[in-house]
């Protein structure tokens, strides 16, 4: 009897150390702390593409957006692979890759990120809270390695909806 609860005792306790190391991944990040908040599609102010290749590059690669604009990224997958849009810090983006190595088959499922099959579309709403820099990158194995990363780069001063520039004579 005391055999079989402690078999049961450790099983719950290795069970649980396995689940809380490895993680859903369709959580636990917070990146907002550093890189702003994901968005509201109600509140866009703009819509940029970015275009994935299989020659592991961003078109554009730096994208430069207003201090507090709400941006709609379309993110199109022009490649024969898969490609993924990962906004972070450029730690939180290589601790990333770095289990992304390890563990190939992860599924993303964060508001800042994106993964698109081969011809496919998505989209990431975000909503830049903070003036900085922030990165982008695609963590697939082998791709952050090669070069698949870019910049967004937040100008201090905000964004104002439906602004315009009048010519003062």
């Amino acid at each position: 009897m005391k055999l079989t609860s402690a078999l049961a005792g450790l099983s719950i306790v290795i069970f649980s150390s396995i689940a809380s190391a490895s993680g859903d991944h369709a959580g636990g990040h917070n990146p907002a702390v550093a890189i702003g908040i994901p968005g509201k599609p109600e509140s866009v102010t703009r819509t940029i593409t970015i275009d994935m290749w299989d020659s592991m590059r961003f078109t554009p690669a730096t994208i430069t957006v207003k201090h507090n604009e709400t941006i709609k990224f379309i993110v199109r997958n022009r490649g024969k692979i898969a490609h993924e849009m990962v906004l972070g810090t450029e730690k939180e983006l290589k601790e990333h890759y770095e289990v992304m190595k390890k563990n190939p088959g992860m599924e993303h499922a964060d508001d800042n990120m994106v993964t698109v099959q081969p011809g496919k579309t998505g989209e990431i709403i975000w909503h830049f809270t903070k003036a900085g820099t922030v990165d982008f990158a695609c963590l697939l194995p082998g791709h952050y390695e090669a070069g698949m990363k870019g910049t967004v780069k937040v100008d201090a001063k905000p964004g104002k909806r439906g602004s315009t520039t009048k010519h003062k004579h």
